[in-house]
């Protein structure tokens, strides 16, 4: 039997490690096949193998860190921490929880939550054009917003221009009823709701009506140049290369773009090829433009979509390869 000893533990980690009817911590447990209690400001671990023991510490160690940095410790970032511990990266874990991005409408900080995050934040500082590539849940558009939200109050940018594609994800909705604003809203709501979040209702609204925030179709920028703007480009996957040429395009003076997308979610006809793919493939080294992506891993969702994702990639990898190949034959020619 092999133990070891985690002391000066204070009461409010022990309550956050511990979760309701001690859930969090039979997750651990469960883990690393270790028991631990925690008694006197102590956490006590204890297991058959001292490898199981000593990782199960190192994670109860990091989940300590975390847990002075936010507010809570829920089920995702207690998975997400025993894979990294497993995969011995904890050394990677001090990167996130550290720098706040912003705070919403309400104060609550905004902060990278994985290791993927966090470089995807850095890589949107440090270049002009960044590709957010990833599964949904990864916080793919959410950070670019934040990220731009951070750059219009610090006075980097003078407005901000969010767009994305007009295509239905499987199915036809025919003609919208009302205005050209009322027909475009059930595309663009998720950065509505993302823009409200940061903003507040009446903040968001007053910079719409300004214009120091624009929301619109892919459609809808030809012809333009957007120079001191910080441009985001969501449902990149449902371009066309045409709209992505274009898109890059209107990138002017003192201006940042963030083009985000699922490549495993293109609602495009199966005789065109996706613009996002197609810019991957062509831009790839070119200084100044930067592709990150995303795994299952940085999934912040419910912890239920992780297992989705998991459940899609195992059926995509265990497909015969000809049928692969017919299928990425289909999707990336005309």
């Amino acid at each position: 039997m092999f133990e070891k000893t985690i002391g000066d533990i204070s009461l409010d980690f022990a309550l956050k490690l511990f979760g309701t009817l001690d859930a969090n911590l039979e997750m651990i447990e469960s883990a690393f096949s270790v028991r631990v209690s925690g008694r006197d400001g102590e956490i006590r671990i204890s297991g058959d193998n001292s490898s199981d023991v000593n990782m199960a510490a190192s994670c109860i160690s990091q989940l300590e860190r975390i847990s002075a940095m936010s507010e809570t410790i829920d089920e995702n970032s207690i998975n997400y921490v025993i894979s990294m511990v497993r995969e011995e990266r904890e050394s990677e874990l001090g990167a996130i929880y550290t720098d706040c991005i912003c705070l919403t409408n309400k104060g609550k900080p905004i902060k990278a939550k994985t290791v993927g995050q966090q470089k995807y934040v850095d890589a949107i500082n440090a270049n002009t054009v960044v590709f957010g590539v990833g599964p949904a849940g990864t916080g793919k558009t959410f950070l670019a917003v934040a990220m731009a939200v951070t750059a219009l109050k610090k006075k980097q940018v003078a407005r901000i221009v969010l767009t994305r594609p007009a295509v239905e994800a499987g199915e036809k909705l025919g003609f919208l009823p009302g205005d050209l604003q009322s027909k475009i809203d059930p595309y663009l709501r998720p950065l509505y709701d993302a823009l409200g979040e940061m903003l507040g209702s009446e903040s968001f609204k007053n910079c719409l009506e300004k214009g120091v925030i624009e929301i619109c179709p892919l459609a809808y920028m030809r012809g333009r140049t957007l120079d001191d703007a910080f441009i985001i480009l969501d449902e990149a996957q449902n371009t066309t290369p045409e709209q992505m040429k274009m898109f890059l395009t209107r990138l002017g003076n003192n201006s940042k773009a963030i083009i985000t997308g699922d490549i495993t979610q293109i609602d495009l006809p199966f005789i065109r090829k996706s613009g996002l793919v197609d810019a991957l493939e062509l831009l790839q080294d070119i200084n100044g433009i930067a592709t990150f992506r995303f795994t299952r891993k940085d999934v912040v969702r419910h912890p239920l979509v992780q297992r989705i994702i998991q459940a899609y990639e195992k059926r995509e990898n265990a497909a015969p390869p000809a049928e692969k190949r017919e299928f990425f034959r289909r999707r990336a020619t005309k």
